[in-house]
């Protein structure tokens, strides 16, 4: 992923607390059952059932996932472009 550094986007999930709602490999604690597992989540083809899965539509949504798709129940947790950049990179590491 462009821009985004997969270690720092690790930190960046666990400072978020993106595992209260999703279980994520690879992060402690990480054990949420709200949202859907992102185990193979580098695989998948849409972004909330919705979005193709490219660094740009992953990006817009780890930023505002209610502008993009409102009603969901993933909140806006004010991330930046850059944090979202390194999230998204740590997110396409998860095959």
């Amino acid at each position: 992923m462009a821009g985004g550094d997969a270690r720092v986007g690790k930190q960046l999930v666990e400072q978020y607390q993106c595992g209260s709602c999703h279980a994520i490999p690879d992060v402690p604690a990480a054990r949420g059952t709200t949202g859907p597992g992102l185990d193979g989540f580098g695989r998948r083809s849409y972004i909330a059932g919705r979005f193709p899965n490219n660094a740009d539509a992953l990006t817009r949504w780890l930023v505002n996932p209610p502008a993009m798709k409102p009603g969901t129940l993933m909140r806006d947790l004010g991330v930046s472009q850059d944090d979202a950049r390194h999230m998204a990179a740590f997110m396409y590491t998860l095959r």
